[in-house]
């Protein structure tokens, strides 16, 4: 089953979106704002883009520059505030099986369909 990390408001995630509906496959859509991932689950989706979690931050957010930003922090340390605020989540993120991809730009989603 495919999987797509979805913010409604934003462009990029309904861009991608769209391209998983063009595509005429089965999704899940998770509102990530409404049902957020755990640090588990969040730990996951790092593995599966196989990046560093610094790397799933949205580094321009208010909340990452007024509380995080400047700062060191260990990895445990961003996943714990990815679960806090997940608006700080890159998004979209689509999942097939054990691959992930962030949807930026969008066209990056169809490299795992």
């Amino acid at each position: 089953m495919i999987k797509i990390y979805h913010n409604p408001r934003c462009r990029k995630s309904r861009e991608g979106l769209a391209i998983l509906e063009e595509s005429g496959k089965d999704f899940q859509i998770i509102k990530y704002l409404d049902d957020i991932p755990s640090v588990n689950d969040i730990q996951s989706i790092i593995d599966k883009l196989e990046v560093s979690p610094i790397d799933l931050v949205r580094k321009q957010e208010k909340i990452w520059k007024e509380n995080y930003k400047n700062k060191t922090l260990s990895d445990p340390e961003i996943l714990k505030a990815l679960h806090e605020h997940p608006k700080l989540i890159e998004r979209p993120i689509v999942i097939k099986d054990n691959k992930a991809v962030i949807g930026r730009p969008p066209g990056d989603i169809k490299k795992i369909l």
